[in-house]
Order: C-alpha cells, then structure tokens, then sequence
C-alpha cells in the first residue's frame, strides 16, 4: 500500500509545485496597463502598428534577472572598492588581447584618430565593455528593457526612452526586436551602446551603407571615437594625474567630477599633482576620489578628457579603468606621451 501512495503524494506535490511555479510567474508585458498605454503611444507618436507591437511585448515578461542585476549592492561584501574593480579590468589578460585587437585593426584605429581619440583610449573602451567583442551580453534587449522601464522605478522614465529608441532604431534596420541580445541594462554590440546612442552617435565606418555594432569592428572603433568626439575631447589633452591631498577634501569631492577649478587654485586649497603639471595650471580640474574600503582613499585629478570618458558610463571607477588599461597598452606598444 504504501509503494501505491508515494508515487501518488509526489504526483500531488509536482502538481502543486507546477502550479505554484505558473501562478508566480509574471504575466507578459502585453497585459500590463502600462506598457499597452507605451504602445499607443509608440503608434500615435511613431505609427507602429498596435496589434503587431502589442504580440511583441505578449512574448516578454518581466525578467528578475535584470532587477537583481540593476539594483545597487546590498551587502557591505560587495560595496564599491576601486581595488576590486580595478582588478576586474586593468589585468594582463586585457593588455594581452588589447594589444592584439590594436595590431589587428590598426589601419581603422588610425582612421578614427583623425577626429583627435587615440587609438588607445578606444581600445580600453572596447576592451572595458566587452573586451574586445568577447562579452556582448545574451539578454534580450527588448525584454530587458521593458523590464527596467515598467518595474525599476527609480529610472523608469530613462529606460522607458530608451525602449522607444529601441523600436525605432530596430525598425530603421528592418530587425525584429526580439531578436536583439545585450545587456541587462539594454547596452548593445562590440562598443556596448544604449539605443539612443547608436541612433545619435554610430557610424557606418566600414562603408557597407549599413551599421553593425555587433560583427562589424569597423564601425564599433569609428562609433567609439566620434561618440567620445561629440562629446568634447581634447586631442593632445591630459585626461587624469595622481595627486596628494593635505587638509579636508570633502567640500572638493560634493562639487562633482566636472573639471571647473583650475590646478594652481586646488593647488592652494592642499590638492597638489604628484607627477610634474608643468603647463596645467590654468586648466581647470576635478578632484577625484577612488575609495577602496579599508585602504587610503586613492585620489587623481580629473581634466576635461576624463569627465568625457564618464559621459560614455557615469563612473569615475570606469574612467580611470579605461584610462590605466590605456595607459598600459600605450605603454605596450611603446608610444611615449605626447
């Protein structure tokens, strides 16, 4: 008798788990009142057809991957820490295969240069991203998206525009958006760009009369530069210096990372570069704090070429990532500072 009930309280209990498993998972995008407000929207704004978009989103669902991925760490274990970060992206595997993507693709890196980016400087960018093509992310985009736009609130109005950037953007290339794959946060291709950004700043750099961020170097190497470009770099410009800080630097540190005092006056008020500056005392700079929990705060200047590499991510950390790994495969390939 009891070999006849087991298999039957297990049958019960796969049920149950079953549909337990069917009643938590969310419902498709389509049948949120939101998101069928979003397509009305992207018909009347844009003249995407309704029914079509609204089978689109019925494939979707809301992904708690991407939440978990999004939301800011909870655990003192995984606080920010320069050091941590550092060694994530300034290694010598990423030298390694900086150094063989800039001697594979020397002819466009000298190209690109013509606007005035050095050909190091997009390297580290593509080699911090994705490292060079490698890690271009396997999320859907369309349902990564959606997800941060309709239930991630605190950036909601962000990530709502750049799904709408989105659709426009795979429609321009005559794609289907499901079948597009990132990044949790909707970041896309060899350069990781948000859609707004492909749609403003890509270039079609291999004059192929199309733009592929994805399998075409070319045009990531072309994008990166004139996306850095637009945004004011300098060419022949410092980016960052080491500096020393005497006093309190609080007050320095809350003004931002937007270089607005020039180096004689930090100088004065105890911020001094630790490598000669000659030249850079009329140059506005920013102090920049690089925090590792339970080791002296690490702090550089910041000039004008610094604050543009955070307008390509917000993070002071990823700046001076993509400044080092620059500086190490400048240093590889032997070129000396101008």
């Amino acid at each position: 008798m009891r070999k006849k009930i087991a298999p039957l309280l297990f049958g019960l209990l796969a049920g149950f788990l079953s549909l337990d498993s069917h009643a938590a998972k969310p419902p498709p995008f389509s049948a949120v009142p939101e998101v069928r407000e979003f397509i009305i929207d992207m018909h009347q704004q844009h003249g995407f057809d309704v029914a079509h978009l609204t089978h689109q989103f019925a494939s979707i669902h809301s992904n708690a991957t991407v939440l978990r991925a999004i939301r800011p760490a909870a655990v003192p274990e995984q606080q920010r820490s320069w050091q941590r970060y550092r060694e994530r992206f300034v290694n010598e595997r990423r030298t390694g295969n900086g150094l063989r993507f800039w001697n594979d693709n020397q002819a466009e890196l000298a190209r690109a240069e013509a606007v005035g980016v050095p050909p190091e400087i997009i390297v580290a960018i593509i080699g911090v991203e994705t490292e060079y093509g490698r890690n271009m992310g396997s999320f859907g985009v369309l349902e990564a998206l959606a997800t941060l736009a309709f239930d991630y609130p605190p950036r909601a109005a962000f990530f709502r525009s750049e799904l709408e950037q989105f659709l426009l953007l795979a429609r321009e290339n005559g794609v289907s958006p499901l079948s597009i794959k990132g990044s949790y946060a909707g970041a896309m291709g060899i350069p990781q760009f948000m859609p707004s950004s492909q749609r403003r700043f890509a270039v079609d750099f291999d004059g192929d009369d199309r733009i592929d961020l994805r399998n075409s170097t070319n045009d990531a190497i072309g994008s990166v530069a004139r996306y850095l470009h637009l945004h004011g770099w300098q060419a022949r410009a410092p980016v960052a210096l080491p500096a020393s800080v005497e006093g309190d630097p609080t007050a320095l540190i809350a003004a931002g990372i937007k270089p607005a005092v020039p180096v004689q006056e930090l100088s004065r008020q105890g911020v001094v570069a630790a490598r000669d500056s000659e030249g850079l005392a009329e140059r506005p700079a920013a102090l920049i704090d690089l925090v590792t929990p339970g080791q002296p705060t690490e702090y550089w200047l910041g000039f004008d070429n610094f604050y543009v590499i955070t307008r390509y991510n917000r993070s002071s950390f990823y700046a001076m990532s993509v400044f080092q790994l620059a500086e190490a495969l400048r240093q590889a390939q032997g070129i000396r500072p101008e």
